[in-house]
């Protein structure tokens, strides 16, 4: 048996379909029943609102086929939910490349002092890095530098970067540091005892970092002078947790830290 569907209207009387349109804000367009004509300005539960030229408001119901664009019928629909804003800047300050994939890694290196030290250049640099194509590699200590530098070779197309920590005139790294002389590699550091002093003390809720006297284990006494748990490695956890961009750190890290991802990209 033949079946019929139960609309039994004629082809050619049936209306042509209209296009779908988002009622984004700005849009203009007239409602077909009444002739008003006006800006969208809002759009909530199944009805839009229009403003026209002189500031006059109407609240309309979205019927399919109610509304004139550019002197064509359309449905209006409500826009889709905007995305999450994608972040326009790095940790780093710099500006963001969405999408854009790491960069096949170079033959030079920045080497940084202490594991502490490597994981907050990765937080606050790492997108940066891995679009240079620089890999950063932590060094247990600084007492050997020169004969690191001596096995790593340097070269044009292999410049090594050290970032080192408590380089201050007179120290024993700033000696140490002075015994490098390869033109392709560049040792610079920063003057805190220890990287924690280069997270701003405003980050983490102190009003500064405590003085600790000599002889004591730096990173114990300021656990205990700030009344945390004397456990370094969870110490350090909160401390890295408080730094969420640049703004967070010292510009005497910074600078530093900057400086040599400019050496070993320069051409």
């Amino acid at each position: 048996m033949r079946q019929y569907s139960p609309d039994l209207t004629p082809p050619w009387k049936k209306p042509k379909p209209v296009p779908e349109v988002p009622a984004e804000p700005g849009l203009v367009v007239e409602e077909a029943g009444t002739g008003f004509c006006g800006a969208v300005i809002g759009c909530e539960a199944g009805t839009v609102t229009l403003e026209d030229r002189f500031g006059k408001h109407r609240v309309f119901p979205m019927e399919p086929r109610g509304f004139l664009l550019e002197g064509k019928v359309v449905t209006l629909v409500r826009p889709s939910p905007a995305g999450p804003a994608r972040p326009t800047r790095t940790a780093s300050g710099s500006v963001a490349v969405p999408g854009a994939r790491a960069r096949v890694a170079r033959a030079g290196r920045i080497y940084v002092e202490g594991r502490h030290d490597a994981e907050l250049v990765e937080k606050v640099w790492g997108d940066d890095l891995r679009i240079e194509g620089v890999v950063v590699e932590y060094l247990e200590g600084v007492d050997d530098l020169p004969s690191i530098v001596a096995d790593f070779a340097p070269g044009p197309d292999a410049r090594l970067g050290v970032l080192v920590d408590h380089l201050v005139p007179g120290s024993k790294e700033w000696r140490i540091a002075e015994s490098v002389t390869s033109d392709h590699a560049l040792v610079v550091g920063h003057p805190y005892i220890d990287i924690w002093e280069a997270v701003k003390p405003s980050s983490l809720g102190i009003e500064a970092w405590p003085r600790v006297p000599r002889g004591q284990d730096w990173k114990t006494g300021v656990c205990r002078a700030l009344g945390w748990p004397e456990n370094t490695g969870a110490a350090w956890q909160r401390i890295l947790s408080g730094v969420r961009s640049y703004k967070d750190l010292e510009p005497e890290l910074l600078g530093r830290v900057e400086e040599l991802i400019d050496f070993v990209t320069a051409p």
